[in-house]
């Protein structure tokens, strides 16, 4: 039971949501037309579902878990080699536990994670991440992150800024962004199920507030 409370918030925290319903759906498509500066002309690169992924990891008191969540479609621009914007649909249908081996099990605690205990898939299907502005590092070392990526999550239909080292790179008709470890506040996004800064007196139930998400993507022109 208490995997099971702990595997579901971890992904409830870490996965990006969002209430996709015929409006958000229309600012999904309009976020795609990235707002440019003056004398910037952006090439829009198709985001590869297939070759794209995003694990998470959480922590709680007495262990861990990590799994996959699928990226549905978005897209990245980028104007002269440098990414300037771009959006990021996620399928939260897609998720998926990989330290649970009993599939009875891991059948539960998936339609747990779906249920409105924690993401409400039902009303809130998909989430997204948009992609404001990507800083160069200078002088990074091969393999490091070469930039600083801002951004916008919306989990359950909250939005909150935030920002991650990733590496970066445009070359011919690819774009890949790999991102580090990126950690997040799941109460900033009001997640708070089995959180010692709500429920004080939980003891080794407590879920840690902290978790953290990892992206691969690769789009093309």
């Amino acid at each position: 039971m208490r995997k099971t409370i702990f595997s579901a918030l971890v992904l409830a925290s870490l996965l990006f949501s969002g209430n996709v319903n015929a409006q958000e759906n229309i600012a999904f498509a309009s976020v795609n037309k990235v707002t440019k500066a003056k004398g910037v002309t952006a090439t829009a690169y198709k985001i590869d579902p297939a070759q794209s992924t995003m694990t998470w990891n959480g922590k709680k008191v007495t262990g861990e878990h990590n799994g996959t969540i699928k990226i549905a479609s978005g897209e990245l621009q980028a104007d002269k080699n440098k990414v300037v914007g771009g959006n990021v649909l996620i399928d939260m249908n897609s998720i998926v536990n990989l330290d649970v081996t009993d599939k009875d099990y891991n059948q539960k605690l998936v339609g747990h994670l779906k249920s409105d205990d924690f993401f409400s898939t039902e009303k809130h299907p998909n989430a997204t991440f948009k992609l404001t502005k990507v800083t160069p590092v200078k002088s990074a070392k091969a393999s490091a992150a070469n930039a600083t990526v801002n951004g916008l999550l919306t989990i359950k239909g909250i939005t909150q800024p935030v920002s991650f080292p990733a590496v970066v790179n445009v070359q011919g008709n690819t774009i890949t962004a790999k991102s580090d470890a990126v950690t997040l506040d799941r109460t900033k996004w009001d997640i708070r199920y089995g959180s010692k800064s709500f429920f004080e007196n939980i003891g080794d139930k407590a879920i840690h507030d902290d978790f953290t998400v990892q992206f691969n993507l690769v789009a093309k022109k």
